[in-house]
């Protein structure tokens, strides 16, 4: 009797041990997944774009950003509350005009931006150097962040800043949408024939005429587009108004931001031109094609959408 007694005690701590073990290795749960990730360690080291070394002691609560590319990439990594300063010129998304302005692009308000006690300041293309090193004398942890004017480049800058605010899966998770949307574009082009002639305005009138040329990141987004653009032979900015009659472009692209399309359709001086007398003379807002940000896939998509609509329907 006693040793059934011992058998039955030994078989109810079996499973009792059993029944701990089960639990102890059940599937992790998606917050414990988290949890386990590798978390980003401070204090960082990053050698930003000016090749200068920039030590990041601790994950940024209190960031400026110096250019309207590094705000879109903040507030698409969800961290849009802890930006404290902007530009004049950083008005994506719609919630940024509730953080102070620091003043413009080239030359900001250095005096602002101390008077904030950032942890981080994000400086873009345009930032002078000078302003650069004249905010990491007072002090403030300045990382510069600018890349070759690419789908390539601007995913290492998306990447980096990622790192830099300990944000690296919700940065991959950004580049990889826009890598998917690229992807979706260029399997709808690869197979057009019929590339439309394309002009695209930076701007035209009493100064001259202005466009993308061939080595411009623009001309990328026009060939991607399924686009053939009349001066990807320019070297520079500076287009002649004999050459935009010699090549008669089919499509002309204008920046929606100025109201150029209605401005340049109404020029007696353009209104001979095949794109305006058909009526194909469009916009598109600039910002998502020239601003190193998670909006450039967006812009291609768009951009395609008016070079052939067709691809579309």
């Amino acid at each position: 009797m006693k040793s059934m007694k011992k058998l039955l005690s030994l078989f109810i701590s079996m499973i009792f041990i059993s029944s701990i073990l089960v639990g102890c290795s059940k599937p992790a749960t998606n917050e414990e997944k988290k949890e386990n990730k590798a978390a980003t360690t401070y204090p960082m080291t990053m050698t930003d774009s000016y090749g200068k070394e920039v030590t990041i002691n601790k994950k940024p609560e209190k960031i400026v950003s110096l250019g309207p590319n590094t705000t879109e990439i903040v507030f698409a990594l969800g961290l849009g509350d802890k930006l404290v300063g902007r530009t004049d010129f950083c008005d994506y998304p719609s919630e940024v005009s509730k953080v102070e302005s620091i003043g413009s692009l080239m030359e900001p308000n250095v005096e602002k931006i101390v008077s904030l006690k950032p942890d981080l300041v994000l400086a873009s293309t345009h930032v002078k150097e000078d302003v650069v090193n004249k905010l990491r004398d007072l002090g403030i942890t300045v990382l510069a962040v600018y890349e070759k004017d690419s789908f390539e480049g601007t995913f290492t800058i998306i990447e980096k800043i990622g790192t830099v605010l300990g944000e690296t899966e919700k940065a991959k998770k950004v580049t990889d949408d826009m890598k998917a949307k690229i992807s979706s574009v260029e399997t709808k082009t690869k197979s057009v024939t019929n590339k439309p002639k394309v002009y695209y305005v930076v701007d035209f009138g009493a100064n001259g005429d202005f466009t993308a040329g061939g080595d411009t990141f623009i001309n990328k987004i026009i060939e991607l587009s399924g686009g053939e653009n009349i001066a990807k032979d320019l070297q520079g900015w500076q287009y002649s108004f004999e050459k935009i009659v010699q090549n008669d472009p089919d499509i002309i692209i204008c920046t929606s931001n100025f109201g150029a399309k209605n401005n340049l359709i109404n020029d007696p001086k353009y209104k001979e031109l095949r794109a305006v007398k058909e009526g194909k003379v469009f916009e598109i807002d600039e910002n998502i094609i020239v601003r190193q940000g998670p909006r450039v896939a967006t812009g291609l998509e768009e951009m395609t959408k008016l070079l052939h609509p067709e691809l579309f329907k």
